[in-house]
This record gives structure tokens, C-alpha cells and sequence, in this order.
């Protein structure tokens, strides 16, 4: 199994194939960082066509991270850098039987009187850097005909915690903002079923979990569970944004650990 990127997220997907027999290859810049039993192989794919050992690949995952958030640093990464990784695959006369790409629903844009997204809205972009995922989107399409886009909503879970801090410092944002969320281990779950299901998956999935939320109702919650005053929010004005479904994702039979807000940041 081979993992382009092998980060926080990639390395979650990694050791739940690792635990169940696989040999794990990820692409990180520094290997060392790369937890075992996992190989890692340095590369900095925003520069260099990675020089892979002999495979028989059969699963393939791409899970980058860009920083910062600019069009110019997603291009580099999930364009160039991508397309680096899949030649090199290529070049090894390699075709994984199962491919995933992790995505995000920041692809589509909001959606006029809270209408619920699901995989039948086409994306529609309203910045630089979702723009160009489409466009990785496109690519990974073209190169994997039979892979898999998951679209992901904001991970947290572990050290992914800034919420908590801001709801602590008293401040976060807009409170009437509709806001969508996945617990990080259940976003290496989602990619590891849709890997390993008897059934072909779709082209597209939206990860997410079971109860698209306003801000501060979020924060409200994880207030009470800190034992700390709610951040103040002022006059209540009309929900905005977009709410993401997951059930065509759950009609696969992936079942979310933490269903909802309130049981992931209970758990943190």
C-alpha cells in the first residue's frame, strides 16, 4: 500500500492497514517522521519525482497537506506535487487494484436557504485554493479512472483541538455559520472501508458526520463540557453557509465512532 502524503491523517490510514497485514510505503518529507511499522521514503514531492523500491501495489492513497493555505502552495502540493508521485508509480509499471483521494468539501461553495449538499451538487469553488482541488480532483480522475474522491469536512481530534482554544479564549467567529465536521479517525476509517469493501465504491464521497451544526451552538457544547462560561454571542441572525449529508457514504456501511460533535470533543 502506497501513501502519498503521510501526515497526521495519512499515517491514521496507514497503521489501520498495517494492523491488518499490509505493508505500508508513505511519501513524507522527512522519513523518519513516518510512524512504524510503516517505511517511510523521503521526498519533497513539491520538487522532486520520488524514486520508488519494487511494489505490488495494490492499495493507493493520497492524503496531502499544503501550508499555507495560498493558491500557489495547494497548486505545488496537490497538482504538482500529486502528478510527481503518480508518475513515479507509472514509471514502476504499477496500477493499484483500489485508489483514494482525500479531498475536502471546501469545493463547494454555500448554498442559498441551507440546502443540504450532497454528492449531486457539482463543486463550485469560491477561492484559489478550492479551485485548485477541483483541479487535483480532475487530475487524480484522469490518472485513476476507477479511484475514489473523498471530500472531507474539518477534521479534529488529538493536537486538531483549536476550537477548544478558542471557545477557552472566548471568541469564535460567527455563531450563526452552519459548520460541518469529522473526528480524524473516523475520516482514516472512511478511507480504509472505501479501500477495502467487497463493492466498488462511487467516484465521490463527502465525509462527514451525522449532524451539520451552527458555530455556536458547537461551542456552546464544548463550554459545558469545559465547565467555562459560553462565548458571548450577541443577538441570533439567520443560519448561513452549507450542510454537508454523508449518506451515501453511510449507505456504504461506515459507521462514524464519533456521530456527532458532542461525542468527538467529548472524547478531547
Amino acid at each position: 500500500m502506497l501513501l502519498i502524503g503521510c501526515g497526521d491523517l495519512g499515517s491514521r490510514i496507514g497503521l489501520r492497514l498495517a494492523e491488518r497485514g499490509h505493508c505500508v510505503l508513505g511519501l513524507r518529507r522527512h522519513a523518519d517522521r513516518v510512524p512504524p511499522p510503516l517505511r517511510g521514503l523521503s521526498v519533497d514531492l513539491t520538487q522532486d519525482v520520488p524514486r520508488l523500491p519494487d511494489l505490488a501495489l495494490r492499495y493507493l492513497v493520497v492524503a496531502l497537506t499544503a501550508r499555507p493555505r495560498s493558491e500557489d502552495a495547494y497548486r505545488a502540493t496537490y497538482v504538482d506535487g500529486m502528478r510527481r508521485a503518480l508518475d513515479a508509480v507509472e514509471a514502476a509499471g504499477q496500477q493499484p487494484v483500489r485508489a483514494v483521494l482525500v479531498s475536502s468539501t471546501g469545493v463547494h461553495g454555500e448554498e442559498p436557504d441551507d440546502a443540504l449538499v450532497d454528492e449531486s451538487h457539482p463543486p463550485s469553488p469560491k477561492d484559489g485554493p478550492a479551485r485548485v482541488l477541483v483541479e487535483a480532483e480532475r487530475l487524480f480522475a484522469s490518472r485513476l479512472p476507477g479511484g475514489t474522491v473523498l471530500r472531507c469536512s474539518g477534521l479534529y481530534g488529538g493536537d486538531r483541538a483549536r476550537l477548544v482554544d478558542r471557545v477557552r479564549a472566548g471568541d469564535v467567529g460567527d455563531p450563526d455559520r452552519w459548520t460541518n465536521r469529522i473526528h480524524r479517525d473516523d475520516a482514516a476509517a472512511a478511507v480504509v472501508h472505501l479501500l477495502t469493501r467487497a463493492a466498488d465504491p462511487e467516484p465521490v464521497y463527502l465525509g462527514n458526520d451525522d449532524e451539520p451544526a451552527l458555530m455556536g451552538d458547537v461551542a456552546a457544547e464544548i463550554a459545558e463540557q469545559l465547565g467555562v462560561d459560553p462565548p458571548p454571542v450577541g443577538e441570533r441572525a439567520r443560519a448561513h453557509g452549507k450542510r454537508i449529508s454523508n449518506l451515501r457514504l453511510r449507505a456504504t456501511g461506515w459507521v462514524p465512532e464519533y456521530p456527532t460533535y458532542r461525542e468527538g470533543y467529548a472524547d478531547l
